[in-house]
């Protein structure tokens, strides 16, 4: 397995870790209505998941590990 592919799969965990996360704060959310801080701790974890997808795409990029490309143009 290349090293892109491995950055990639890592990338596309994070994307789903951060998604679990967010629909379980919407879950705590209707169901404590606010009683417990169980909704904070899941959207705080989804936003240092999301800090951390962001960094983690920086340094790929940086590193070359990904390759921005852009849409086509009109013709």
């Amino acid at each position: 397995m290349t090293a892109q592919l491995i950055f990639k799969g890592i990338i596309v965990l994070l994307l789903i870790a951060v998604f679990i996360s967010l629909t379980s704060g919407l879950a705590f959310l209707v169901r404590d209505q606010g009683k417990t801080e169980r909704t904070v701790k899941s959207l705080t974890v989804r936003v240092v998941l999301s800090l951390a997808l962001i960094i983690l795409l920086v340094v790929g990029f940086a590193l070359g590990l990904i390759q921005p490309h852009g849409l086509p143009r009109a013709p």
